[in-house]
């Protein structure tokens, strides 16, 4: 195994560790862990990145689950929409894209070029939302009442969410957590756990579609999964013991850097 392989599965333990410590961006590190250190075609990364995320996250929400911090009625109900988006879009929709997107004098942009660069776009909205404060402190420092519910907005963030998934692999965490503060008046620890579970299940049902057209290296892919899932033991351990705000606004300054570094990497 040479250094960039053991660097790579650090890097499995990391996914685990950071969904742990803040409920999202485990998956902003796993497809570039998985396509520029194990070097695996950037499609099939994508699917990996489902199940390994997706597992991770199961394992999580089980003490979750244990401490009555999921909110199961959005849980239901949010995945509903987005476990359809991203099986449809994973069976069908990414089958679709062709090979060659498009040809110039100037650039060849081909399937997975097009999917890395949708990957660093979305990783710096991202960065944006983990640098941001929270939707709870906003909320609490204008004194302005939380906006009701609204079954409609939560289906089509649910369908949204669930393409950027089946697309690029990344469960949408931080983007899912300021919707369920927001519009579901849950507390910042449930809405992390609530979170969790609910990437939980459209990532792993959204893998079901790349199982079937895809050819899984399955020793590979349990043992990242397994190392990821030691991370999230670690993370959702030191959970209460690291100031919140402070990690996310840190980790999404990392992550844009490293969202500008792989924009770099694609297009020169």
């Amino acid at each position: 195994m040479d250094p960039i392989q053991i660097l790579g599965y650090f890097g499995a333990f990391l996914v685990g560790l950071i969904l742990g410590l803040i409920g999202s961006g485990g998956s902003i590190l796993s497809l570039p862990i998985l396509v520029y250190m194990f070097g695996i075609n950037p499609v099939l990364a994508t699917a990996y990145s489902l199940f390994i995320v997706g597992i991770t996250s199961l394992v999580g929400s089980i003490k979750n689950l244990r401490n009555n911090m999921i909110d199961y009625n959005t849980t239901l109900f949010f995945s509903v929409s987005a476990i359809i988006s991203v099986y449809i879009t994973r069976k069908y929709l990414i089958l679709l894209i062709p090979d060659i997107i498009l040809t110039t004098d100037l650039i060849i942009l081909t399937k997975e070029k097009f999917i890395m660069l949708l990957f660093s776009i979305l990783m710096v909205v991202a960065g944006f939302f983990m640098i941001k404060k929270s939707p709870k402190t906003i909320v609490k420092m204008k004194n302005i009442k939380t906006i009701a519910p609204s079954k409609l907005i939560i289906l089509a963030e649910g369908s949204l969410i669930g393409l950027i998934t089946g697309l690029v692999g990344a469960g949408g965490g931080f983007i899912i957590i300021p919707v369920l503060v927001i519009l579901t008046k849950l507390r910042m620890k449930h809405a992390i756990a609530t979170s969790l579970a609910i990437i939980s299940l459209k990532s792993l049902i959204g893998f079901i579609g790349d199982v079937e057209v895809q050819i899984i290296d399955w020793n590979f892919l349990l043992l990242f999964s397994a190392i990821s899932v030691m991370g999230i033991y670690v993370g959702q351990y030191y959970n209460n013991k690291v100031p919140d705000d402070q990690l996310k606004q840190g980790f999404g300054l990392f992550v844009i850097i490293l969202s500008i570094i792989i924009f770099i990497k694609e297009v020169i």
